[in-house]
């Protein structure tokens, strides 16, 4: 039985949280609007307001948050609503195995470490991120498992696995976003 989907776009209140300093959102060449609702929509992935009771205004706010450590919590979240997703893609893209990732969700409040926080916060930023390419979370989870043209035929879900293949997901999402494929 699975849960029903939930919408990434946030509410319209926390749509004003988020876009309240909107120049220290963005990021190169995207729209603060779409920089907003990637960051927001990555923070309802991993949790809303049961994670982020203050909701990080920048970057470096973002990287204070994952230093001081998120409960297990946020990847039980993640984990949730992506169903279209092979759990073992998921584990791998986040650095840990399978037995790993079943015992995290047994203990929700153990904090994760700055790394595996971050792994996390780019998944759900990056499955965000493809949501508004793509339209809708399942489209965006269906592209994260197949091999994508764009980025050597490799599968955006097995790039997640380092900061550089990261980068270079994140660097073709937004080519998408501008209509650039190659």
């Amino acid at each position: 039985m699975t849960s029903p989907r939930r919408s990434l776009d946030p509410p319209p209140a926390r749509t004003l949280v988020a876009q309240e300093q909107p120049a220290r959102w963005q990021v190169a060449d995207a729209p603060v609007a779409a920089q907003a609702a990637v960051s927001a929509g990555a923070m309802l992935l991993l949790g809303g307001r049961r994670v982020f009771k203050q909701w990080p205004q920048s970057r470096a706010e973002i990287h204070g948050v994952l230093v001081q450590g998120l409960p297990s919590a946020v990847l039980i979240s993640l984990l949730d609503q992506l169903d279209l997703l092979a759990p073992d893609d998921v584990a791998a893209a986040l650095g840990l195995s399978s037995r790993t990732l079943r015992r995290l969700r047994d203990q929700p409040a153990r904090p994760l470490p700055a790394d595996l926080a971050s792994k996390a916060w780019q998944l759900a930023e990056t499955l965000a991120q493809a949501s508004v390419v793509f339209g809708d979370a399942a489209a965006a989870q269906r592209w994260l498992a197949a091999p994508a043209m764009g980025l050597d035929g490799a599968r955006p879900i097995d790039l997640l696995r380092t900061l550089q293949g990261g980068e270079l997901v994140t660097e073709f999402l937004g080519r998408l976003a501008h209509g650039v494929y190659n």
